[in-house]
């Protein structure tokens, strides 16, 4: 699929299974857009192609933000930074996963769900490795490049998770803080069967941070929200409908009945 717009100036767009952004108004100069995240492997060219051909941005992104390091969400981050020499934030925590430094946990293919959480065991779990390109996001909140958004601290899926909020209009860009899919089931990803979720459970490593996380992105009370999978929700009443269910029965929802990292947090 092409990017599809999402907010003024925020474009969508889906990489096979999971969704990145572009910030930046069409036929933008050099410096002047932004990445938010980068898909699977192997995703340099679509990307490029609808940065170029689709949207009209010119020249290299001012940056690259990460909401997190997982393999589905930086596949083609190190070609990308190479290729057009700009930064990478990333939450300081996330770091070693971005500096070669240090390998996420190995998911939880026994949280069922459906076929994607057993498939979890094959997904890749090894840091990469951007070098001098990394960078930790300011301690402040503040974005470096994107003067108008802040990133918050959404820890749980993994320690260094982020999203991004512009509170101008009241954009969310959540990662996989939740999602708006059923990520654990093969069918459900397949079909894009749009319902409210929280983090994919193969690979959320502490339950009590996810749920402070997204009881925290509730209280921002977003008017649009892009999920890191599955279709964006648009709309005041359908994002606080949303985060309210989620939030008051997160157990429900969210929690898996046995994972390795269910006393992690408590």
């Amino acid at each position: 699929m092409r990017a599809e717009r999402l907010a003024r100036d925020v474009y969508w767009k889906r990489l096979l299974i999971v969704n990145m952004a572009f910030i930046g108004r069409p036929g933008a100069k050099s410096g002047e857009w932004a990445l938010v995240d980068t898909g699977l492997p192997y995703s340099a060219e679509a990307i490029e192609r609808d940065a170029k051909e689709w949207l009209g941005y010119e020249g290299a992104p001012s940056c690259i933000v990460l909401t997190h390091a997982h393999f589905d969400h930086v596949g083609a981050v190190r070609e990308l930074s190479k290729k057009w020499d700009v930064p990478v934030y990333a939450h300081e925590r996330e770091l070693p996963h971005i500096t070669g430094k240090a390998a996420y946990p190995r998911p939880d293919p026994t949280v069922g769900g459906g076929g994607m959480a057993r498939l979890s065991v094959l997904f890749p779990t090894k840091a990469i490795d951007l070098g001098d390109r990394a960078k930790p996001l300011p301690a402040d909140g503040s974005v470096p490049e994107l003067p108008e958004w802040r990133w918050v601290a959404t820890p749980g899926h993994t320690d260094g998770h982020i999203s991004l909020f512009r509170d101008s209009d009241r954009t969310l860009i959540a990662g996989d803080a939740f999602v708006t899919v059923a990520q654990e089931s093969l069918g459900g990803v397949l079909m894009q069967r749009s319902a409210i979720h929280g983090p994919p459970a193969y690979l959320t490593t502490d339950w009590e941070a996810a749920r402070r996380s997204v009881a925290e992105l509730r209280e921002l009370r977003p008017h649009v929200a892009l999920t890191g999978h599955g279709v964006p929700v648009v709309g005041e009443y359908d994002c606080s409908l949303l985060l309210d269910i989620l939030t008051d029965r997160f157990d429900e929802i969210a929690v898996p009945r046995q994972s390795k990292f269910l006393d992690r947090g408590r």
